[in-house]
């Protein structure tokens, strides 16, 4: 058990059986009565953000849940499969849970898979990733004098915008959290 005390930004409690973990917190003194804390909290399972206020040292639930590094294998239609490379033992993760983190998935990429009672409940890639364009518009050569951009489609499906210069076949660093072109990755 916890109480208000240790509410903070990325802290996992239990409501009502499901998992939720803070997303912003403000602690409240008025002037007359009791001291309480207003925060905004984000279902690990559902994804909504919720409205919660607790009474100052008022009790809470820890959450229980658990962070192993797995490796992604293969997706077989309905679920992406990972391996803890540990014990070997193969988890299936539906793609309603991954949203659109299979998108930065290649095979062999160790990610951080969040568990609630024993049942994948999140995914986290790593911050950066190396995909290679499939396709995109041709450049045009000496077209450089502004910041403009095009679309390119990586192997994974991910389109990302990208400097005229980036053709097929080139290998790109993408940011993860953003979905962005970070740079060019020299062969």
């Amino acid at each position: 058990m916890a109480d208000t005390g240790d509410i903070k930004k990325g802290f996992k409690m239990l409501i009502d059986g499901v998992p939720f973990a803070v997303v912003d917190h403000q602690f409240v003194k008025p002037g007359k009565g009791q001291a309480f804390i207003r925060t905004k909290l984000k279902s690990m399972i559902a994804g909504n953000v919720i409205d919660r206020t607790f009474k100052s040292g008022e009790k809470l639930e820890k959450a229980n849940t658990e962070e192993r590094t797995m490796q992604y294998l293969y997706d077989d239609g309905d679920n992406l499969l990972f391996m803890d490379t540990g014990n070997y033992e193969q988890v299936g993760v539906s793609k309603e849970v991954l949203e659109d983190v299979g998108l930065f998935l290649l095979e062999g990429v160790k990610v951080d898979i969040m568990f609630f009672n024993d049942r994948p409940i999140g995914v986290t890639p790593p911050t950066f990733v190396e995909l290679t364009v499939t396709e995109t518009e041709p450049g045009f050569k000496g077209d450089t004098s502004s910041n403009t951009t095009k679309p390119a489609t990586t192997e994974t499906g991910l389109v990302v915008n990208v400097p005229l210069f980036v053709n097929a076949g080139d290998k790109l660093k993408i940011d993860t959290r953003t979905s962005s072109y970070v740079e060019r990755v020299k062969n």
